[in-house]
């Protein structure tokens, strides 16, 4: 009788835990549904306004009410794409170098290091890009890759300290804390005898880590990798601080930009009109899409991955 009892009371507890575990589940996506119903509904004025042409129009003119959305759009992904390119290699050394290289005494202090990085706030780092990092290209990097490499149209431009390449760079400092964070816990997690059986046979440290370690791990590289560009999508503070605030696009890398985030920031307050306010709010709608489609994406590809061996 008692076994039977025990036997109910186990049925009940394991129904609620199911069913709390699915309302926490449910929860976010309503949540994400919510979120994005808000964002529609306070965009509705700057949608039937300005329609697809909001997508493609780089006049922004609080003034005459006229707004596009294109050169937000073209500096949050052009900033974030300079800093995946700059923190990735960077990144992946260190955590290689943590996990396969860095003897014991090092380890430790490192990571520990690596991670508090990853907790500074963001106003930190867009003060420290202002007024140490900005000054230090302007008067040392900027005119070096204008006399070398003027000639590419990528970098031309005054030595200002300030615009997209500047943006970049901080949201490249930023981010690789949490890609080299993430890609150390993955690297530790590949089994010991894969990485023994490469030195077996006579494979040098970096072909085991080139044909058993990068292999094993490269959905949760991409993951890693992911997880900073959502990260760098949506940065605010200290992209304002350095892009320089334009809105214009420039293909030179040295001049100021803007982002989707540095105009909420600089403009919200100031948006008195309700089109104006809705065109803003239709940026955020934008940016929310964008890291909708990044996150999507990168399911895909982590889903394309799996482990096949390497080659030794």
């Amino acid at each position: 009788m008692a076994l039977l009892e025990r036997h109910k009371a186990d049925k009940i507890g394991d129904a609620v835990f199911r069913g709390v575990s699915y309302f926490f589940a449910i929860s976010v996506v309503v949540l994400m549904l919510f979120i994005f119903a808000v964002l529609f509904k306070e965009s509705l004025p700057a949608i039937k306004k300005f329609g697809l042409k909001f997508l493609v129009s780089s006049s922004w003119d609080p003034v005459r009410l006229e707004f596009g959305a294109l050169p937000s759009v073209y500096g949050t992904i052009v900033s974030s794409i300079i800093a995946i390119v700059i923190a990735v290699p960077i990144s992946l050394g260190i955590a290689i170098f943590l996990t396969e290289m860095a003897p014991k005494g090092f380890k430790g202090p490192i990571g520990t290091a690596i991670e508090l990085l990853a907790s500074i706030p963001s106003i930190i780092y867009g003060m420290w890009g202002l007024f140490v990092f900005a000054p230090f290209l302007s008067d040392h990097v900027e005119p070096w890759i204008i006399e070398y490499l003027g000639f590419i149209p990528i970098f031309n431009g005054a030595p200002l300290g300030i615009g997209m390449l500047p943006a970049g760079f901080i949201l490249a400092i930023m981010i690789i804390p949490f890609i080299s964070s993430v890609s150390r816990d993955v690297f530790q997690m590949v089994p010991p005898m894969l990485k023994e059986s490469g030195y077996g046979v006579g494979a040098t440290k970096w072909e085991v880590i080139r044909k058993v370690v990068i292999p094993y791990t490269r959905s949760g590289i991409i993951g890693a990798v992911i997880l900073g560009l959502g990260r760098a999508l949506g940065e605010t503070m200290a992209v304002t601080f350095v892009i320089g605030n334009s809105h214009e696009i420039s293909h030179a890398l040295l001049d100021p930009a803007t982002s989707i985030s540095a105009t909420l920031a600089n403009e919200f307050t100031e948006a008195v009109d309700p089109l104006y306010l809705s065109s803003l709010v239709a940026l955020g709608l934008i940016l929310f899409v964008i890291t909708f489609i990044v996150l999507v994406l990168a399911k895909f590809l982590i889903g394309g991955f799996s482990y096949k061996g390497g080659n030794l």
